[in-house]
């Protein structure tokens, strides 16, 4: 296991707290010094999969940059994170990704940790946390259009059970746009699998504006 990797699990049974939340804290600290340059805290492990996809197809290792992609596990958990990681904690620099529900969670929790006051959309990118329309997911779907993510699907295998979702009853009314964003997050760990494939067929003058502003950020 890398240093980095280690530092990313030691900050996550920080934030988590408990028994072994001490000993967490001692180790992220100690490797925080010579590993980490900047946090980007993101909701779930699709959006760091897709945002490492895209730093790699732009030739770039955000590991060995010492840019640490944390999976927040929900964006409520943003607080201990931020208590973790920002001034409270660790002091590193910041970055994020969130969907538009969750943005009103990262606004209050940046303010309560002397990021900003009164934080705006606008205030929040300057920061370098930005947000998808309405999620990571949908945001794919829009650049790459409805046709090429159902190649992607049947590429994945994954053609009959699609269809076999859109023709339940409560998606047969639904825009095929619709349809697929739902169907990405209906099995543990198909976000990530999708996340990582569309990422792959993306045009990279067609990047969403949320992973590429964010991605030029750190």
């Amino acid at each position: 296991m890398d240093e980095l990797t280690r530092w990313r699990r030691a900050v996550v049974a920080w934030a988590a707290g408990g028994a072994g939340a001490g000993t967490a804290a001692v180790t992220a600290r100690e490797l925080a010094g010579g590993q980490v340059r900047t946090v980007v805290l993101v909701e779930g492990s699709s959006d760091q999969v897709a945002l490492e996809a895209l730093a790699t197809r732009h030739g770039r290792d955000l590991g060995a940059e010492g840019v640490a992609v944390v999976p927040l596990g929900g964006a409520t958990n943003i607080g201990h994170f931020l208590d973790v990681c920002g001034p409270p904690g660790l002091g590193l620099p910041l970055a994020g990704l969130c969907d538009v529900g969750e943005e009103r969670h990262f606004r209050r929790h940046l303010e309560r940790v002397g990021l900003g006051s009164g934080l705006t959309h606008a205030g929040l990118e300057t920061l370098g946390f930005y947000v998808c329309v309405a999620d990571l997911e949908d945001e794919l779907i829009r650049a790459l259009g409805a046709g090429t993510v159902q190649e992607v699907i049947e590429t994945q295998g994954e053609w009959r059970p699609f269809q076999t979702f859109r023709n339940q009853p409560a998606q047969r009314e639904r825009p095929v746009e619709h349809q697929l964003r739902r169907f990405m997050g209906t099995h543990s760990g198909r976000k990530a699998l999708y996340a990582q494939s569309l990422v792959a067929h993306l045009d990279l003058d067609r990047v969403p504006r949320p992973l590429e502003r964010l991605l030029e950020h750190v």
